[in-house]
């Protein structure tokens, strides 16, 4: 490489360095928003559509929609009801409950780094979180809505709405698309990071890190094999394995996870990483919410899963001791961070 094209590289890393990590969102000249990414995230990895730039407009109305019950058609739930942000953006449920009650299939998810996430959903049918926000409106056992132009035709008439609109997109008259695209903007800013676990890793203190903690990230990196699945600095590697999870005694799954996507045999059973960040906040785990405790969760893996055709090939008796056990806990605690904590429900909603 040559030295003009080498320092003209140096030169783009450091404006997106800074870029990102302290970004102005600019709705106008007179009105920006700061949106630092915190220690230990990776700046140059968001995932945000050439169609959905972030502006600080955007994002306030999308927090507005976000706690707002009237997207569901009954006025009883909102996005918030099952990505609350008192639990680290979840329920604290093994199945989110919807209008009149209904329980869906699997545990609600933390929406925490979802700025980083390539696809969505357990299952990943999704790729932007845009589509993602469009699929509770519709869903009978969630929100309800007939169609999308339902939700619409209710929102439309709220003059408060139709004034936000207009500043966020230039339109009184918005769509399905663009309540998505507001709650998106929103769900994207909801970050974690600047952890013990950071400050170890990224920030060279070393003294961030209890020494069990550090015991902890050397098994976590060796003998438990975690970094096999929660690797890079989100700890998750975006993709779908089979823990055996869900297995039953009669030779099937319970949910078929990637297959109902795929349709692709090798995918029965497959489910997306999750996040650890806020791990010990974000309780019951695995997607069917079926193992109440961080302990409960170790165990399953010391003991290799459960044993299906599909079971992943890196699965596989660990032999942890207690202590051992007790370590990696005190890891996982360590990747408790900060920044969505700031983030609050509306004061009022518009009218």
């Amino acid at each position: 490489m040559s030295r003009r094209r080498r320092k003209i590289g140096i030169c783009l890393a450091a404006f997106w360095l800074l870029t990102w990590s302290f970004l102005t969102l600019s709705g106008s000249e007179n009105d920006s928003f700061q949106f630092k990414i915190p220690l230990g995230l990776d700046e140059f990895s968001p995932e945000i559509p050439r169609g959905n730039p972030i502006t600080r407009e955007k994002i306030e109305l999308g927090r507005i929609l976000f706690f707002d019950k009237r997207l569901s058609v009954d006025g009883s739930i909102a996005c918030a009801s099952c990505h609350d942000p008192k639990l680290a953006f979840t329920d604290g449920k093994a199945v989110p409950e919807g209008i009149r009650g209904q329980k869906g299939g699997r545990n609600t998810p933390t929406i925490i780094n979802r700025l980083f996430s390539s696809t969505q959903f357990w299952d990943g049918r999704v790729t932007g979180l845009e589509d993602q926000a469009k699929a509770p409106f519709v869903s009978p056992h969630e929100m309800g809505n007939p169609s999308g132009d339902d939700l619409i035709r209710r929102l439309k008439p709220v003059k408060g709405y139709r004034e936000l609109f207009k500043r966020a997109f230039g339109t009184e008259d918005f769509t399905i698309d663009q309540v998505a695209k507001a709650i998106a903007s929103f769900e994207r800013i909801v970050l974690s990071g600047n952890s013990p676990f950071d400050q170890f890793e990224s920030g060279g203190k070393e003294k961030a890190l209890a020494e069990s903690a550090r015991r902890g990230l050397t098994l976590f990196r060796g003998k438990a094999r975690c970094h096999l699945c929660h690797t890079g600095f989100n700890l998750t590697d975006e993709l779908f394995h089979n823990l055996g999870v869900g297995w039953e005694a009669s030779g099937n799954f319970r949910d078929l996870g990637r297959y109902s996507v795929t349709k692709r045999e090798e995918d029965q059973g497959k489910f997306k990483t999750p996040t650890l960040r806020e791990i010990t906040k974000t309780a019951p785990y695995m997607h069917d919410g079926s193992l109440p405790t961080l302990e409960d969760v170790i165990d399953f893996y010391d003991k290799g899963g459960n044993k299906n055709p599909n079971l992943d090939l890196e699965m596989r008796p660990l032999n942890l001791t207690t202590q051992e056990k007790k370590n990696l806990i005190e890891f996982l605690k360590a990747l408790n961070g900060e920044g969505w904590q700031s983030i609050t429900p509306p004061a009022k909603f518009p009218e």
